[in-house]
């Protein structure tokens, strides 16, 4: 059964913001409630978003698996890499190396309240973008290999 025009609509238009809310998600994380997790899943809701309002055929031709698997790999190298970055500079594992560098996501900030900045959170935010990827592919992947068990409704024919 082939979902109404409304429904197609709806769900093209909302899709590109869906996914700057998601964007928005992961990279906010260490300023507000949110983080990587958050954030991937709600841009691998606009996937599924897309997958309810048109044939998934459709969009795997836009969205393959193999795209998802790779943004699933380049978040777990990236998390990784991120973890193991600070042994390389004499620091334990997980270090929080990038903070007050002065670089991306290292500018220093004075102690005592301040509003947030978004280049502050040093190595956090850059773990936040790897643990989305992971989220948007693992999920992601699931739920197009859920979809493919369904077999399409033929309005009640026999065949």
């Amino acid at each position: 059964m082939k979902p109404s025009s409304i429904v197609t609509i709806t769900a093209d238009i909302m899709f590109p913001f869906i996914m700057i809310f998601g964007a928005y998600i992961i990279l906010h994380g260490h300023l507000t409630p949110g983080g990587g997790f958050q954030g991937g899943a709600v841009i691998a809701s606009g996937v599924i978003l897309l997958l309810i309002a048109h044939n998934i055929r459709e969009i795997e031709s836009l969205i393959s698996l193999q795209m998802l698997k790779n943004a699933e790999a380049i978040g777990l190298l990236l998390f990784g890499l991120s973890a193991l970055v600070a042994v390389f500079f004499g620091s334990g594992f997980f270090t929080n190396w990038l903070v007050n560098t002065g670089s991306l996501f290292g500018a220093p900030i004075e102690y005592g309240p301040n509003p947030g900045y978004l280049n502050t959170g040093g190595v956090i935010p850059i773990m936040n973008i790897a643990v989305g990827l992971e989220v948007l592919g693992g999920l992601s992947i699931i739920l197009i290999l859920m979809l493919r068990g369904v077999q399409p409704d033929n309005g009640g024919e026999s065949e």
